[in-house]
């Protein structure tokens, strides 16, 4: 979530995730938010950390992650960090689509 753009508002990301699911028929079942936290580092975000966790304990009740754009997944100092995350969801049969425009 990023509070200097209209466009990051957590309600306009949620619609046009909604619309994107709607699009290629997926069904909604989760929703992890970190409103107004920096995407520096996954400290502190704890919807992430959440995210994460499910994926790697077998808890998630999906296979794809939709997320506006790339710098809503994070703008992690080191780009292998933002790597690693997206290679456990792969890892565990989740997929991350990334749609927006960033």
């Amino acid at each position: 979530m990023s509070t200097e753009l209209q466009r990051y508002s957590i309600q306009n990301q949620a619609v046009a995730i909604a619309a994107y699911a709607q699009q290629r028929n997926l069904t909604i079942v989760r929703t992890y938010v970190d409103e107004g936290r920096s995407g520096l580092r996954i400290k502190g975000r704890p919807g992430l950390i959440e995210l994460i966790e499910d994926v790697q304990s077998g808890n998630a009740d999906f296979g794809h992650i939709l997320v506006y754009d790339v710098s809503r997944w994070g703008r992690f100092q080191d780009v292998d960090e933002s790597a690693h995350y997206e290679f456990i969801c792969k890892q565990n049969g989740v997929c991350i689509a990334y749609y927006g425009h960033s």
